[in-house]
């Protein structure tokens, strides 16, 4: 569930405008955002800690945006995929309050795609982790996040049910392999690094992907195209007077991949629970239990 930075950059210039509202020791403005109040109004006490735990994360370097979480041990849990290429002084996130953070520490786990940010300043509250054990079939499911051009301030809600598992292989010899939970939901482009949530609103894994299925003929050739530095060229300027210089095949490459994003099979992935404990755990950070 990446976006492409040819198309990005745009959006994340927008995000950063937009939010640029940024304040001291992670307290609320009495000026809550109205969007955020009426969500708060109708969430129910569960619904209304993940409101105020999801956080919208964003590189402004590399144009890539995604949906974060705080624990209660203080520390942000977003996809890897979302900050990669970033250090953690690149990285910033907006809670639905408009409060921007920045990050003064960045743990990543490539293989599991995962990342662990540590605040410069601690925020308040946040959500513990559930178990990943004994998940039945048909169980309701629901997550929080940023879904596409969606900026907030406050997390759109979607719900699925568990469809089943999938176990990906972390080492060459197949003996260590990483769960993800299948869930039949709308995921997409932005819910990347977002709580998935059981019933009884622990979080039992991060959503990572959805399924849009290409041959890998036509994947080769979308990823082929940017690379390509002849043709015509076009300027491309954002709302902060930044140009970047692309030729059109580069432009083909960022539309197809677009819209490739915006396929929805309604089927989408996330990674399990225990493997964001296990990193944890490897990194001596205390469960939130």
């Amino acid at each position: 569930m990446r976006i492409k930075a040819v198309l990005s950059f745009i959006l994340i210039s927008f995000c950063i405008t937009s939010k640029s509202q940024a304040q001291t020791g992670g307290l609320m403005n009495s000026n809550i955002p109205v969007s955020t109040k009426w969500l708060l109004d109708v969430a129910g006490d569960a619904g209304r800690t993940a409101v105020k735990s999801v956080y919208m994360i964003a590189c402004p370097k590399t144009g890539l945006k995604g949906t974060g979480f705080l624990l209660k041990s203080g520390h942000l849990i977003t996809n890897e995929h979302v900050i990669r290429g970033c250090q953690a002084n690149e990285i910033m996130a907006w809670s639905s309050f408009g409060v921007q953070v920045t990050f003064q520490r960045l743990i990543v786990d490539a293989k599991r795609d995962l990342a662990v940010l540590t605040p410069v300043e601690k925020q308040p509250g946040g959500l513990t982790l559930g178990t990943d054990e004994n998940l039945l079939v048909g169980t309701s499911v629901f997550t929080w996040g940023f879904p596409l051009g969606y900026n907030g301030p406050a997390p759109l809600f979607s719900a699925g049910y568990l469809s089943g598992f999938i176990a990906y292989r972390k080492d060459a010899d197949g003996t260590n392999v990483i769960k993800h939970l299948v869930v039949n939901g709308a995921f997409n482009p932005g819910n990347s690094g977002g709580p998935l949530f059981s019933p009884n609103n622990k979080v039992i894994g991060i959503v990572v992907s959805k399924h849009a299925p290409i041959s890998e003929f036509h994947l080769s050739a979308i990823k082929a195209l940017p690379e390509n530095q002849s043709g015509i060229t076009f300027t491309a300027t954002d709302d902060k007077g930044k140009q970047t210089v692309l030729v059109e095949s580069q432009v083909v490459a960022g539309l197809l991949q677009y819209f490739r994003d915006l396929t929805q099979v309604m089927i989408g992935e996330a990674i399990s629970v225990s493997e964001l404990k296990t990193l944890l755990q490897e990194n001596k950070i205390t469960l939130p239990e």
